[in-house]
């Protein structure tokens, strides 16, 4: 039922194609969801510290992991201008450098981890206990960051090809392993004479069910589906194709590290602006967004894939469209949850933080409502994105992305607390101003870049490429 052949991606009804991809995206990103919600259930029976140390790593983990987004991103796009260019070999070739570039630069991030991990966690001043449980956890966890990253590498070939149920099975037996391991290897639940082995215990249930998955995933390519297969003349180096993977993936990277690290600037703001009180409003506003997101970051996804077919298959204006096509979706559906947000904002509050103080729950429920004004321009800027990613322009992505951080948002968010002396309310305010303004100035950027010819340059370049 969710089948969308290369005919149709290329052919055939761009809504139905947006559609058929991005259903097992979203489903995939959901699963990832539980999977953290399974988590923080067995970690807060260790306690708090356990829970804390793993807060600790979050934005940490974060910023490691915007590395991979060179062979997420480069992947991708490189499978799907490839496959509508019929240059199958070449597609499954790219897969190969992505999955062999990732694995290295897993094995590299391990390596800073080991040498320089307790001194990186030390910086965040976390008390001693916390500061302990947090460096065992991110010690163990990026012993699996070679195979997470390969992993990721086998899920993008697949969705450029055009089949993003593959990953979305792939993510199943991640998750569905890691919920099965987690009360065993934290507590030993199960096993006589065995006590579990703590927090590390979490972080190994994780590399082990993503192991395990990376391993069904490269068995799926071996294996082969609608073409897709690892062939021994795929297993070649060619310094070609990493020069691709890095041109079109590292502004990627830059990107995520960008946002990352105004995140902790803008943090450092809401502090001062409001305490304790206004972190965890921000903190909850924050985690409610990423979940209302997950529709529109599953579209982009498809949306590029589509578009790099398109570049590939020499429809540059069919390309054009499915942005347009993708962003009137993503603008509509994100408004539509910004409406039932905007609604039921203490319902929201009481389902993620049940005991939060009065102060906490009147700020969430003021940002919440905030937030919901601006959910469309979200919708808009990952679309908008995807049709610059699928054209392999990533640093107008980046530049983008870094316009709205940078700016827009942490100047109105210092502005308006540090100078002008306004509560929190200023900080939530720059983010949703950020969001809409960002929108509407990358969608006019984006008109006249294509009405310049952006996408017909793209499908000429992805199709006068010279194997070597």
């Amino acid at each position: 039922m969710l089948d969308v052949s290369r005919d149709e991606i290329t052919n055939g009804s761009l809504v139905r194609a947006l559609v058929l991809l991005a259903v097992p995206l979203v489903a995939q990103n959901l699963v990832q969801v539980a999977q953290q919600i399974v988590d923080i259930f067995w970690l807060g029976r260790l306690g708090e510290t356990a829970v804390a140390a793993v807060g600790v790593n979050i934005p940490l983990t974060s910023l490691i992991f915007s590395v991979f987004m060179i062979t997420v991103t480069g992947t991708q796009v490189l499978v799907s201008q490839r496959v509508g260019a019929d240059e199958l070999s070449r597609a499954r070739r790219a897969v190969f450098h992505g999955m062999s570039l990732a694995f290295a630069l897993g094995i590299t991030m391990t390596v800073l981890v080991f040498v320089f991990g307790r001194d990186i966690i030390a910086l965040f001043g976390a008390e001693s206990a916390v500061a302990s449980a947090a460096v065992t956890y991110l010690v163990t966890y990026s012993l699996g960051f070679p195979i997470l990253g390969m992993g990721d590498a086998i899920e993008m070939g697949f969705v450029g090809w055009g089949d993003s149920r593959a990953a979305l099975y792939i993510n199943v037996v991640a998750v569905g392993i890691n919920i099965v391991l987690d009360p065993i290897l934290i507590f030993g639940l199960g096993i006589p004479g065995f006590e579990g082995f703590g927090i590390a215990g979490a972080a190994l249930a994780t590399i082990l069910g993503y192991g395990c998955s990376s391993l069904f995933g490269l068995g799926m390519m071996i294996r082969g589906r609608d073409g897709f297969t690892l062939t021994r003349e795929a297993m070649t180096f060619r310094l070609s194709d990493f020069r691709e993977l890095f041109d079109i993936g590292l502004p990627m990277f830059g990107q995520r590290a960008a946002a990352q690290s105004v995140r902790v600037l803008i943090i450092a703001v809401v502090t001062a602006a409001g305490g304790p009180a206004a972190v965890s409003a921000y903190t909850i506003g924050a985690s409610v967004a990423s979940i209302a997101f997950i529709p529109a970051s599953g579209l982009q996804s498809a949306a590029q894939s589509v578009i790099g077919q398109n570049i590939g298959a020499e429809n540059p204006m069919r390309a054009s469209r499915t942005t347009w096509v993708g962003v009137a979706i993503a603008a509509v559906g994100l408004s539509v949850i910004g409406v039932i947000q905007w609604f039921i904002p203490g319902m929201l509050t009481n389902l993620f933080v049940p005991n939060v103080s009065q102060a906490t729950y009147d700020l969430t429920v003021d940002y919440l409502r905030i937030l919901a004004y601006g959910y469309w321009g979200i919708g808009v800027m990952y679309l908008l994105g995807a049709g610059f990613n699928g054209a392999s322009r990533t640093k107008t992505t980046m530049v983008a992305d870094m316009v709205k951080y940078w700016g827009i948002r942490l100047p109105i968010a210092a502005v308006g607390v540090l100078w002008l002396g306004y509560d929190v309310h200023a900080v939530f305010w720059a983010v949703t101003l950020s969001n809409c303004v960002a929108a509407v100035g990358f969608g006019i950027y984006y008109y006249f870049q294509v009405s310049d010819g952006m996408t017909r340059r793209a499908s000429r370049s992805a199709n006068s490429s010279v194997d070597d």
